[in-house]
């Protein structure tokens, strides 16, 4: 392993069931074992893939907002329901569950730390 510093917003740290961490090529999908974590810089909608739903299957997602703000939404588990909806301001971060559709919108530009797993993990059209 090098000792060198890691640029979290153009690589990601993955870390493996033993422990291992492994700084590689930033994946947002894909059926890769492990935690990811990654930083994001957002200044648009399309930065933060404001025209989809994401999901994580195979474990909870932490997202932490380091500077800006956002709203996180969580699709309605019950057809017809409203959206959940949560306020998140820098130095806050919260848990997006297992398994449940996703999304976010910018309260102005925002970064963003985020912790999930990436085994199962996909985007999905959302309706406008």
């Amino acid at each position: 392993m090098t000792f060198t510093p890691i640029d979290l917003f153009a690589r990601g740290i993955r870390i493996l069931p033993d422990g291992t961490m492994l700084d590689e090529e930033r994946r947002m999908t894909g059926d890769i074992d492990g935690w990811t974590l990654t930083a994001f810089h957002l200044e648009t909608a399309a930065d933060a893939h404001g025209d989809h739903w994401e999901v994580h299957p195979s474990g909870d997602e932490l997202v932490a907002v380091l500077t800006g703000g956002i709203r996180m939404y969580l699709h309605p588990e019950t057809p017809g329901a409203a959206e959940d909806s949560l306020t998140i301001a820098a130095g806050h971060a919260c848990i997006v569950p297992r398994d449940r559709l996703h999304r976010i919108e910018l309260d102005g530009p925002t970064d963003l730390l985020s912790l999930s797993p990436r085994r199962g993990s996909r985007l999905e059209q959302r309706d406008q």
